[in-house]
């Protein structure tokens, strides 16, 4: 239908390096930093794991360095989800300066020689100006120890949020330069039209979509079965 084909014409376009382009890890860049932004709820720690899987599986060596230092399970799942995956995770006691961890993250990821340093953020969006200024901070520490980091924001989105969720697209884009979206969620409710607005309004490209719990779970978002599954 011509409804469909404007919808996907949306979602492609959106896509500038090609449809559904997975994160490539470049070779001449390592540590290659991934920042991993959220609001608190929408499935970041879960995706972070995903996506450690996904990205040891490839043949790198993957990093997690937990700078959500705020909330006090998020370390705690986190190191779940690292040893699950068998991948090391870099963290400190709650309440440190999450910069300070991204610090030492970096530099263990260097010394061990990471190819890929996945990096937890704090979730509060009620709370702009101090995330801003703890984002940027963070940002700053991570160009300092490798040139052009963090390369890759991916801003975590619940499938089922949205306006809410397109809200919350907007304001990290401005607080954090996202570069891309995971889709959580996506297994409960295909009727996600939120990729569809976020892709339209906002022009950031959908990477990932989560479809379930399990590890491998996280797949490379498909704009075309997406938008089948709105008509199905």
């Amino acid at each position: 239908s011509a409804i469909k084909s404007e919808l996907l014409a949306i979602l492609l376009a959106s896509e500038e390096q090609g449809v559904a382009s997975e994160t490539r890890v470049p070779e001449n860049i390592a540590p290659y930093v991934m920042m991993i932004v959220g609001v608190n709820g929408v499935g970041k720690t879960t995706t972070i794991g995903k996506l450690a899987q996904r990205i040891k599986a490839e043949g790198n060596d993957v990093l997690i360095c937990a700078a959500d230092t705020f909330r006090a399970a998020a370390s705690d799942q986190l190191a779940i989800w690292a040893e699950r995956t068998g991948v090391p995770l870099i963290q400190q006691k709650q309440g440190t300066d999450p910069a300070a961890v991204l610090f030492d993250s970096m530099r263990a990821a260097k010394a061990r020689g990471s190819d890929v340093l996945i990096v937890d953020t704090a979730g509060r969006l009620h709370n702009k100006s101090n995330l801003m200024a703890e984002l940027e901070k963070m940002k700053r520490v991570a160009g300092r120890e490798v040139e052009g980091a963090p390369h890759e924001t991916l801003l975590v989105v619940d499938a089922v949020t949205g306006q809410n969720g397109l809200e919350q697209a907007r304001q990290f884009l401005k607080i954090a330069g996202v570069t891309g979206i995971v889709l959580t969620k996506l297994d409960g409710t295909a009727k996600g039209g939120i990729a569809v607005a976020i892709a339209k309004e906002l022009g950031l490209p959908i990477r990932y979509a989560g479809i379930g719990e399990k590890v491998d779970d996280l797949v490379v978002f498909d704009p075309e079965t997406y938008v089948n599954s709105l008509f199905n």
